[in-house]
C-alpha cells in the first residue's frame, strides 16, 4: 500500500463513492425528502459575521503574497490563545519562534511528514506512526513521503487510544513521526495527560517528533481536554519533539477559511516552514486578519460546543444503548456498531437517503488480518437538532433489527 501510486487508496470518500455510485438514494427522513449527507465532518454552522468584516478591512492586501510566517498579530494571538486554553508558562512560546501559520491543520500534518523524511536509500524504510482507524491524510503523506505507516489500534478494548509504548523497538527506532489525534477523529476519544507524556517520552528517547492533531480540542462534552504542550511542560525539556496543529475549521465552523496553524519545538517549525515555502500555499493575509479576530474571541465556540450537546442529547435519547452507542468525550462524531460497516453504508443510502462512512475505509487489517473499523460507521452530527433526528430516525428505522446490532451487539 505504501505506494505513490496509490495514494488514493487512503481516500476514504473515493472508496464510498465508488461504493454508492449507481445506487438511487432512497427517500430521506429530511423535511424536503432530500439526501442528508453525514459522511464528513463540515460543520453546517455559519461563523461569526465578523469574518467578512475583518477580510474587508484587509482586502487592499489581496494583491500581495501571504507571507510564509503569517503576521506578528497572527502569530501573538496564537500565542495567546495557547496559553489561555492550556494554562501554560507565560514564557513557554516565543511567537516567532515557535508558531507558524498553516492553511489548516491537514495541510501542516501533511507537510510535516514530507519535511521529515530522509532521502530515499537502502534498508528498512523509516516509520510513521499513527491510530488505526485513523484520519486519512495522515496515511497519504506516508505516502507520499515514501515511508512505511505503522498503525496502532485504537479500539474498545483500550479505550479507542492507541497504545503507542506497545510497538517494538526495532519499529520505534526507525520512526521519523507519530500522529496522535486527540480528540479522536472518529471515536472522540481524549487521551489523558499521562497518555500525553507517555508518547512524548518515547519520542524523545527515540529522536522522533511527536505531532498532536489537536483540531478537536474545543469541541468537548464536559471538561477541556489536556493539550500535548501542557503535558511537556510538567515533563520539563521545554518544546523538545513536540507539535501541536489545530484549526478554526471545527472551533469556529470556519472550514472554508482554512486557516490553523502548528506550534511547537523549533527545528520541527522550522523544517515545516521550509518544506510548506516549497510546496504549500500561505495564508492570505485578509484571512490572517479574521483568523486573528478568531483566536482571540471564545463566545462563538461555546454556543458551537453548546449546538453539538444538544446533537449528542439526541443521539442518546434515540441510540440509547444499540449500535454500540457511547458518548464521545469531543469531537461531533459517531462512531457506531453496526456489524458491517460496509453493508450498512449501502443499505442506508439505498433504503433512506443517509450517507455515512464505512468505518472499515478509515481503518487498515491489523497483525491478525483483522480490520479495527470495519463493524462501525462514522456519522458527523453537523447539521441542526431537526436533521439530526431526522438522519437518527431513519438509522434506527433501517438498522434496527440488523444482523450484529442491538442486544447482539458490545453495549459497553
Amino acid at each position: 500500500m505504501a505506494d505513490r501510486r496509490v495514494i488514493e487508496a487512503y481516500h476514504p470518500f473515493t472508496r464510498l463513492n465508488k461504493l454508492l455510485e449507481g445506487i438511487a438514494p432512497g427517500p430521506s427522513a429530511a423535511p424536503d425528502g432530500s439526501p442528508i449527507n453525514m459522511s464528513i465532518g463540515e460543520p453546517q454552522f455559519s461563523p461569526p459575521d465578523f469574518i467578512t468584516e475583518e477580510m474587508a478591512k484587509a482586502a487592499a492586501t489581496w494583491s500581495r503574497y501571504p507571507p510564509p510566517r503569517g503576521t506578528p498579530a497572527y502569530l501573538e494571538a496564537c500565542r495567546d490563545w495557547l496559553t489561555r486554553r492550556f494554562a501554560l508558562p507565560d514564557s513557554l512560546i516565543d511567537p516567532a519562534r515557535h508558531v507558524l501559520p498553516l492553511p489548516g491543520s491537514r495541510e501542516g500534518l501533511f507537510f510535516t511528514a514530507l519535511s521529515l523524511a530522509p532521502p530515499a536509500g537502502p534498508g528498512e524504510k523509516p516509520v510513521i506512526l499513527m491510530p488505526n482507524p485513523f484520519y486519512h491524510v495522515y496515511a497519504g503523506a506516508a505516502v507520499a513521503a515514501d515511508v512505511e505507516p505503522v498503525f496502532v489500534s485504537a479500539t474498545r478494548e483500550n479505550g479507542f487510544v492507541p497504545d503507542f509504548t506497545t510497538v517494538a523497538p526495532e519499529i520505534l527506532r526507525r520512526t521519523i513521526l507519530c500522529i496522535l489525534c486527540t480528540p479522536g477523529n472518529p471515536q472522540g476519544a481524549v487521551a489523558t495527560k499521562d497518555q500525553l507524556k507517555e508518547l512524548i517520552q518515547l519520542a524523545r528517547q527515540y529522536d522522533f517528533a511527536a505531532a498532536f492533531d489537536e483540531c478537536y480540542s474545543e469541541l468537548y462534552r464536559d471538561a477541556p481536554p489536556p493539550g500535548a504542550l501542557n503535558a511537556a511542560t510538567e515533563l520539563g525539556g521545554g518544546l523538545d519533539k513536540v507539535l501541536v496543529f489545530h484549526s478554526l475549521s471545527k472551533r469556529s465552523s470556519a472550514p472554508g477559511l482554512r486557516c490553523g496553524f502548528a506550534a511547537g519545538d523549533e527545528t520541527l517549525i522550522d523544517a515545516l516552514d521550509k518544506s510548506l515555502r516549497v510546496g504549500g500555499a500561505g495564508v492570505p493575509l485578509p484571512v490572517i486578519a479574521a483568523a486573528t479576530r478568531l483566536w482571540k474571541e471564545e463566545a462563538h465556540v461555546t454556543e458551537n460546543r453548546a449546538r453539538y450537546d444538544a446533537n449528542f442529547e439526541v443521539a442518546e435519547r434515540m441510540l440509547g444503548n444499540r449500535f454500540g452507542y457511547r458518548k464521545p468525550e469531543g469531537g461531533f462524531f459517531l462512531w457506531l456498531d453496526v456489524g458491517d460497516g460496509e453493508a450498512a453504508a449501502e443499505r442506508l443510502w439505498r433504503e433512506g437517503g443517509l450517507r455515512v462512512l464505512p468505518g472499515g475505509y478509515m481503518s487498515a487489517p491489523d497483525s491478525m488480518g483483522e480490520n479495527p473499523g470495519g463493524r462501525y460507521i462514522r456519522l458527523a452530527l453537523v447539521y441542526d437538532t431537526d436533521r439530526t433526528e431526522a438522519a437518527l430516525q431513519s438509522l434506527c428505522r433501517i438498522l434496527g433489527d440488523s444482523e450484529g446490532t442491538g442486544a447482539g451487539a458490545d453495549t459497553a
